[in-house]
């Protein structure tokens, strides 16, 4: 069972005082990079909200962005008020300031009170006791619905996967009906080429032996079967009822590149080399899709 580390959740659920939005946004990542947005009223409760998304993620860059809205039978308890006290204060400062100076007292003297710090008063914003614990359930719903996500995205990557490990594995069966052709025509050149020097002779025993080991150092059938049993490990990793197989299905993406490369290099036949260059096309999907994988 595959999932992707690419998903979106959100959720939304009220307290007695708020209505309190959690969206959680991931995308591909080596490790867990968690950024969270809080407000100041629910800083305390950063740490349970980290633990939470860390372990229902796992792996990902992931953006976690609150936000909180007082409802309308909790609005008396932020509006500004004036600080009386504090403004009585300056004036006495501004007024013995003028005198003392020999300068007239600002015409717009409540203008410029109320400009001064403290002169208007906004009560801090207080979270009710279970704001908390609905921000909690908040950020567990928006988790479960990117992880729902994933498993959507997860399942669009099986079958990209398989289809492309399928097609590699049909190109190497075509591979087949050329390896005997191949051989043939090494055969024959070689022996051609030496037919062309009448002059020298030579032991067609010890050239028969020269030519099956350079034959042999051609042959490509033990390269065949280990790339078949990797494409056959990836489809069984990738099957695992338990998710989290990206980095392996990466590792044996690297074997199988080195078997076609190998393939490739040994060759030596036309065909079959641009054989390999399409098997090669597959393998680079499936490498970069894997990089999506959790």
């Amino acid at each position: 069972m595959l999932m992707s580390m690419t998903g979106f959740g959100r959720a939304t659920l009220e307290s007695a005082t708020h209505k309190i939005t959690v969206e959680i946004k991931s995308l591909n990542s080596k490790q867990l990079d968690l950024n969270v947005r809080l407000p100041f009223l629910l800083r305390e409760s950063e740490g349970d909200l980290r633990s939470l998304v860390g372990h229902t993620l796992e792996r990902g860059k992931a953006d976690v962005n609150v936000v909180v809205e007082t409802l309308p039978s909790a609005t008396v308890a932020t509006v500004s008020e004036f600080n009386v006290p504090a403004m009585a204060a300056y004036k006495a400062q501004i007024e013995q300031a003028a005198a003392t100076l020999g300068v007239p007292v600002p015409a717009d003297l409540f203008r410029v009170l109320l400009s001064l710090p403290d002169a208007v008063h906004t009560p801090a914003a207080v979270a009710a006791e279970d704001d908390s614990a609905v921000l909690l359930d908040a950020v567990r719903a928006a988790a479960d619905a990117l992880m729902a996500h994933r498993r959507a995205e997860g399942i669009e990557l099986e079958e990209f996967f398989r289809v492309r490990v399928e097609a590699i594995g049909e190109l190497l069966d075509s591979i087949e009906p050329f390896e005997a052709e191949r051989v043939a025509r090494v055969r024959a050149r070689l022996q051609e080429s030496l037919e062309k020097i009448p002059a020298i002779e030579f032991d067609k025993g010890r050239l028969e032996q020269e030519l099956i080991f350079y034959i042999e150092k051609l042959d490509v059938n033990e390269e065949k079967q280990r790339l078949r049993r990797h494409l056959a490990y990836f489809i069984e990793t990738m099957e695992a009822p338990k998710p989290g197989q990206g980095k392996k299905l990466g590792f044996i993406a690297q074997e199988m590149g080195r078997e076609i490369n190998t393939l490739g290099s040994k060759s030596n036949h036309a065909d079959m080399q641009a054989i390999v260059v399409r098997m090669k096309d597959y393998l680079e999907q499936i490498k970069e899709q894997v990089l999506n994988v959790m």
